[in-house]
Order: structure tokens, then sequence, then C-alpha cells
């Protein structure tokens, strides 16, 4: 009896599973959860209840007010190649228009060096641009398309006052995937950033707000819609939360030049100087805290009809560096003593043709204020 218990529990599973899975037992419904009242197996989303958050809604309306107003630039410039050969690259980069005329701010390095640019708006339509100024000094540039009809623009909001922690948005063309809306917060203020140029550029704004290649020129805005940064650089090769864009107060002045005169000019001292201190200033019978020692004073330049004196006699330095020496050092600028080698070039950026500069010098065991009137040097694209 014991031997055909386990047939007797086999049939017994065999009978229920045909009982069961039978046409008229059958359910598939059964195994599945009931519908919800709207018919379906799936809830409407909160959204459609609900609608956006105020964040999301104010993203919403600042990118669709500031679209239409941002561009894509794209450059060509004509380089060698490895067997002398003529080739034509092509570069892009970002801009927004700043008036319905079509006059468009962005980058100098977007633009520096093209022998040819066009504009792409929001609507599709490609004209060809031509700059009416650059200031590379603050990485700016100036353009202009004529499109005969009026264009929609942005507004320029404050960039002084702005504080660590606020929303902004940047709108750009990263990798060319033109109108591209990106968030985060002012993450620092008055950073000081090298360019592939090594030149510095102080007072940047600091912002997670991703910010890739091909965005350079774009806005930066705030939360009212207001341009408070142009885009500018990024830290390493790619998006790593840290990019950071140029104060558009900064460019306020450069643009007021611009309607005032109709030119942006740049200044001009016309000399070379090093800087030295410590040990190599006494050893010159300087003193000891340094300065920028005047290397060379350029002929017929502000420099020199401003009384700066350059050197008399060179000597060896280290067994190897030859060093100018003799000439007036410069040991305050503006009233503030030079303590870093790039003091003069600071004030100098900050300065515009025809301005007049102060300078403290030290000269044969004195020190001597000078003022100078900065000359203007000619336009480089």
């Amino acid at each position: 009896m014991k031997a055909l218990r386990p047939f007797f529990w086999a049939a017994i599973l065999v009978a229920a599973f045909l009982y069961v899975t039978s046409v008229g037992h059958w359910n598939v419904s059964r195994l599945l959860p009931a519908p919800s009242a709207n018919g379906h197996y799936w809830d409407s989303p909160a959204s459609a209840a609900s609608g956006f958050s105020s964040d999301e809604q104010n993203n919403i309306d600042v990118y669709k007010a500031a679209r239409e107003a941002t561009v894509n630039i794209t450059s060509v410039v004509y380089r060698e190649n490895f067997f002398m050969q003529v080739y034509p690259s092509e570069g892009t980069g970002s801009g927004f228009i700043l008036n319905g005329d079509g006059e468009i701010l962005t980058n100098h390095h977007v633009v520096k060096g093209s022998s040819q640019l066009t504009v792409t708006l929001a609507d599709k339509k490609v004209y060809k641009a031509k700059v009416l100024g650059t200031d590379p000094r603050d990485d700016l540039a100036l353009l202009k398309i004529d499109t005969g009809r009026k264009l929609p623009a942005m507004r320029l909001g404050d960039s002084d006052s702005l504080v660590v922690g606020q929303k902004v948005l940047a709108i750009g063309n990263p990798f060319g995937f033109e109108g591209t809306l990106t968030t985060g917060i002012v993450s620092s203020l008055n950073r000081t950033i090298q360019t592939e140029a090594s030149r510095a550029l102080e007072g940047m704004i600091q912002t997670d707000a991703a910010i890739n290649p091909g965005n350079s020129g774009g806005p930066l805005l705030d939360s009212h819609g207001n341009v408070i940064g142009i885009n500018t650089a990024i830290y390493g090769q790619g998006n790593i939360g840290i990019g950071f864009a140029m104060p558009i107060n900064r460019a306020k002045s450069m643009l007021d030049e611009f309607q005032k005169s109709g030119h942006i000019s740049r200044p001009i001292l016309g000399i070379k100087e090093v800087w030295v201190t410590g040990d190599l200033a006494e050893m010159l019978e300087l003193p000891a805290k340094g300065g920028l020692l005047i290397e060379q004073v350029d002929r017929g330049s502000p420099a020199e009809e401003g009384g700066l004196h350059g050197p008399n006699d060179v000597v060896i330095v280290g067994g190897a560096y030859q060093l100018a020496v003799g000439g007036d050092l410069i040991v305050a600028v503006e009233g503030q003593p030079v303590t870093t080698r790039d003091a003069l070039q600071k004030v100098m950026d900050r300065k515009r043709g025809g301005d007049m500069l102060n300078l403290a010098i030290f000269r044969r065991g004195r020190t001597m204020d000078v003022k100078i009137k900065l000359g203007e040097a000619p336009a480089v694209l």
C-alpha cells in the first residue's frame, strides 16, 4: 500500500492541474492586479493634476523668454597642417542678442582668428556676421548681423549684486546641441582663472551649471531671466561642475565705450618689465621688497613721453640669464604696492586708451610719482 501512495498523490495533482487550466475555469485576470478606476493598469502622472513645481515653472518661463535671443556662432579659421597645406577648421560657440538691431555679445576666443563668421538664430535661419569690436583682456567680442527685421533681445542684469547660492541658468550650444538649458547655482565669486593664452581673467563667477565646449559666449541668467554673466570657461576638459562666467557688468563698460566712440580701445603703455625681489633686488641696489624693473621702453610710446627710464646696462644672473638693469623700478600702481609680477597687468586690464595711469617708481635711490596718459593699441581680432 505504501508503494502505491506516490502514484496516488501524483494522480491528484494531475487532476487538479487539468481542472484549473481547463477553458471553463482558466482566467488570467485572477492572477493580475485589478485595473484602476480609469480602466488602465497604470495611474495618471501627478503632474497632470498638480502641474509643475514653482522651480520647474521658473525654469520653463526663463527658457522660453531667453531661447529666442540665444544664438549659435560658427567660425572658420584657416590652418596649416604638417605638409604646409592650408585647410579650413570650423569651431562653434554661443552668443546672445543685445538689441533688436542684431548686435550680439560673445567671447573673444569664439571669433579669434576667424576668416568667416555665421550666426544661426533659434528659427534656424543663418546670417553672416561682422565683428564690431573685441576686448581680449576680458575675452569679449561684439558682433552684428543684418536680418532686415527686429530681433528678440536679452535684458542685462547686475552682476555686482550676485550672492553665492542663488540660482542660475545657462543656455547655449554645447557640442553643437543647440538651445541646451542647464541649471545650477553661483558656487563662488571673484575667481581668477588662467586662459590658454596665459592671461588672467579676474572677478569670474563660478557656477556648477553644466558648461561644456560650445557653451562659450552664451548667457548665464538669474531666475528673473536677466543676463548676469557670459559663459566663458570650464575647469578641465569637460563638465565636472566647475564652470566660469565673465560678469556682465564687465561687458557693460565695453558696450558703453562702443556706444560713445564707435570702437573698443585697448590701452598701451609701451614697456617690458620683469619682477625682481629679495636677494636679487638687493644685489641690484634696489629695495628688497622689489617691484617691476623696466627692461625696455618703446620709442614714441606713452611710457617714453611720460618720462619712464629704460635700462643702461646688462648683467649676467645665475651664470646664464641676461638682465637689463639701470631702468626705473615700479614699486606702486594706482597707489597700491607692487607685490606680484602681474600687478601692473591687472590695473591695465581695467583701463582704456586715453586713461591716466599713476605709478610710483624708484630711481637712483629715491621714490617719485609719475602720471602717464595711456595710448590706444590697434584693434586685433
